[in-house]
């Protein structure tokens, strides 16, 4: 009972309420929703089956070029969004930047874990990128123009991505010794590792160069 009791404690507290919200939102299948009702097509059942911005982008060009492009970048903002959305009512709500950024972790695996498709779900990269724009915008900078340049000059959607991410992770240790308010950068490495995680079948087929190039 005590056990019990405690977990109740903790889910309806005040940090343990934005911790449920920021892993069932951050689980939003965006690309899948915006897919069915935007271009009919299950998007999961195209490509790599991802539930991101370029499986969507591919899954809906061969049908309609501009409609895919437009629901890719829609995919891909509501992404970024959905973790900073959460963190930024937080930070209303008093909650500390160790919470905070308890959030942008939950929120990233909650994209790449998510509850409403058994616990499958995308890449987690323009959740990523979001989340760490709240907090150390310079590093997410860097990483999305890494990821802009590889990705319209090499059209490798998963080496831009990592790349994007390598560069704007290791970026913050330079930038920021210490990461501002919480000192330290085990938040930025568990984000990684989970996005690393989420890409090794696309490492592999890099590695083998299989990687599908976007056309």
């Amino acid at each position: 009972m005590y056990i019990l009791g405690g977990i109740i404690d903790f889910f309806t507290s005040l940090n343990g309420i934005f911790y449920t919200l920021a892993y069932l939102v951050g689980g939003i299948p965006f690309g899948l929703l915006y897919g069915k009702l935007l271009g009919g097509v299950d998007i999961r059942e195209v490509g790599s089956g991802s539930i991101g911005a370029t499986n969507v982008l591919r899954a809906l060009k061969q049908s309609n070029p501009k409609l895919a492009k437009k629901v890719a970048i829609l995919t891909m903002l509501s992404d970024a969004l959905k973790g900073m959305v959460v963190i930024a009512i937080a930070k209303l709500a008093g909650l500390d930047y160790e919470a905070q950024w308890m959030l942008a972790f939950l929120a990233v695996l909650g994209h790449c874990f998510s509850p409403f498709l058994k616990f499958e779900g995308g890449k987690g990269v323009a959740t990523t990128v979001g989340v760490i724009a709240v907090f150390l915008p310079i590093e997410a900078i860097l990483g999305l123009i890494v990821w802009f340049l590889v990705g319209k000059f090499l059209k490798i959607s998963s080496l831009a991505s990592l790349l994007g991410l390598l560069i704007g992770i290791s970026s913050s240790f330079i930038i920021h010794p210490e990461v501002p308010y919480i000192s330290t950068h085990t938040p930025l490495i568990l984000i990684s590792i989970i996005v690393i995680y989420k890409h090794i079948p696309n490492i592999v087929r890099l590695i083998q160069n299989k990687e599908q190039k976007i056309i």
